[in-house]
């Protein structure tokens, strides 16, 4: 499986902002049951999607600037950017069918 790196306040703009690719970022936590329940699949799909998509995970306690910019009110939250524009924003667990069909369409 595919490890995930992941980006903090410092990097989000260079990382995501200003990524060629499309980005998917997972907002994730070390004590978060259901996002423990995701890593896998994100893992997965990191590995099935090397080229076409970026995908990083940023913390969530680590992270509260980026947070609150974006409104994340629970976790795991992913949103997928593209070209500096967040275009979808999926909250909590969520199967590899649905995330996967809410990506597809923007790579």
């Amino acid at each position: 499986m595919t490890e995930v790196q992941y980006v903090t306040e410092s990097d989000f703009q260079d990382e995501v902002i200003g990524a060629a690719l499309p980005v998917l970022v997972d907002f994730t936590a070390t004590w978060c049951p259901p996002c423990k329940m995701i890593d896998p699949i994100v893992k997965q799909l990191a590995g099935e999607w090397e080229g076409k998509v970026k995908v990083v995970k940023l913390d969530a306690d680590q992270n509260p600037n980026i947070m609150m910019q974006y409104g994340v009110m629970g976790i795991p939250t992913l949103m997928l950017f593209k070209g500096g524009e967040l275009k979808e924003r999926m909250t909590g667990f969520q199967p590899k069918e649905k995330l996967t069909a809410k990506v597809i369409p923007h790579v």
